[in-house]
């Protein structure tokens, strides 16, 4: 490992005062979505998504196909219980609107875990390498929870008249387990009166800096005191590639930790935008810590290098937050760079809901539950971002991803964001 490395880097913080001062603004709240004309799988369940990636992080496209990958189960099942069976599938498009089901990216039984959580996918020089969260141990008689960060690697890609596969053999490892000194493990969350740990979504990410090779993942740091609010611990994590091998990681300090602040800090994902890191995750309203207020949302943070250090985008971390009227619309937000745009993708989760929390949920009838809940992909937002400052400025389609090499129009209805004085400003102002 370089000395580089070896050393202690400063963590960066997500504040209780940053946390203290999140508000709904015009310029971070998410159009309501409506119930599409048809889902992307009648068949399955769709939560959070991922695309098949070049090492440089531009989105991979093989003989004019784009690849999603997704978290899925039966759509016969409860919404509610959807994590419980989860499988990685996977969708192809040549348009990045109409997407077609491949199938399982691994054969049943095959995988680490009782069940497959997010993570990402890495085509390098050829081969893919699907990184997911092993949730609990294979063929155990009750679920569990511990979580491991895996790999499959091996896969290839290939194309006929009939469409796209994605084939193994699949060399699947362990890549990292929680520390207990960097990370909190599964046996130290259980000796502290909080919420369920987390060590999961690992995503590839290559600093177009240095060129050095990273692995971001969600993690909890240990707490050693009965504080309630020490158990809202959660932490960006990173691990680090010497050689480059897609298959080989040493672990680091965190990257930044939202420690009495907010318990889960999922899917951490870096946008690299005029020489800015822009470091997104998505989060729920039930995770934060007590006496602090937040949303179902995306937050994200800028630094000037990938290590930071990190300050929050538009003073608070909000970047994407649900409506008020509609607060578990969507969630598992993907940010990528789209020309000079950020684009933002999700899935359609709870609607119509009236009022009701999530766990009012389970006690509706279970045609209500159905009913009410999305299970596909979401509008695809857009983005202005200049530097610590973002703004939501129009959508696209449901499940939209354009060409790398298309250009979007500006939306057809600007959303107007207020100026100081009260006035309405359509030009965006610094943006």
């Amino acid at each position: 490992m370089s000395r580089r490395h070896e050393q202690r880097i400063p963590r960066s913080k997500w504040t209780r005062d940053h946390a203290s001062r999140l508000r709904r603004t015009p310029d971070t709240t998410a159009p309501i979505i409506y119930p599409p004309e048809r889902r992307i799988s009648d068949e399955y369940h769709l939560w959070d998504t991922w695309f098949l990636r070049e090492r440089d992080g531009s989105i991979a496209e093989v003989d004019g196909y784009r690849i999603a990958f997704s978290l899925s189960a039966s759509s016969s099942l409860l919404p509610g219980k959807r994590h419980d069976e989860a499988r990685i599938r996977y969708f192809y498009s040549t348009d990045g609107r109409e997407w077609t089901y491949g199938g399982p990216v691994f054969p049943e039984g095959e995988a680490f875990g009782s069940r497959q959580w997010a993570g990402s996918a890495l085509l390098d020089d050829g081969t893919v390498y699907a990184y997911y969260t092993a949730a609990g141990h294979r063929d155990e008689p009750e679920l569990t929870y511990e979580q491991r960060i895996c790999v499959g690697a091996g896969g290839t890609v290939s194309t006929d008249g009939d469409g796209l596969r994605i084939d193994g053999p699949w060399d699947h490892s362990v890549l990292l387990e929680p520390d207990g000194e960097r990370y909190q493990t599964q046996e130290q969350s259980m000796r502290q009166d909080g919420p369920i740990y987390t060590f999961r979504d690992p995503w590839f990410f290559e600093d177009p800096e240095t060129e050095e090779t990273y692995l971001l993942f969600e993690g909890n740091t240990p707490i050693d005191d009965p504080d309630p609010e020490r158990t809202y611990n959660g932490c960006i994590g990173i691990a680090y590639s010497e050689t480059g091998d897609p298959a080989d990681w040493a672990v680091l300090d965190p990257l930044l930790d939202a420690e009495r602040v907010n318990q889960e800090l999922e899917r951490p994902h870096v946008v690299v935008r005029n020489g800015r890191y822009y470091l997104f995750t998505p989060s729920h309203q039930h995770t934060f810590a007590p006496g602090c207020s937040g949303f179902d949302a995306l937050y994200g943070f800028v630094a000037d290098s990938l290590f930071g250090p990190y300050e929050p985008l538009n003073e608070t971390g909000l970047v994407v937050a649900n409506p008020e009227n509609a607060p578990f619309q969507a969630y598992s937000w993907l940010a990528f760079g789209h020309g000079d745009e950020i684009l933002v993708t999700s899935f359609f989760n709870y609607f119509d809901l009236n009022g009701l929390s999530l766990d009012d949920v389970a006690f509706l009838p279970e045609a209500e539950q159905f009913r009410r809940f999305g299970g596909t992909y979401a509008p695809t937002l857009r983005l202005q971002v200049a530097g610590d400052r973002t703004r939501i400025w129009g959508e696209l389609g449901y499940g939209r991803i354009p060409l790398e090499r298309e250009s979007l129009a500006a939306p057809d209805r600007v959303r107007y964001r207020a100026t100081d004085d009260g006035d309405e400003d359509s030009d965006g102002g610094d943006y």
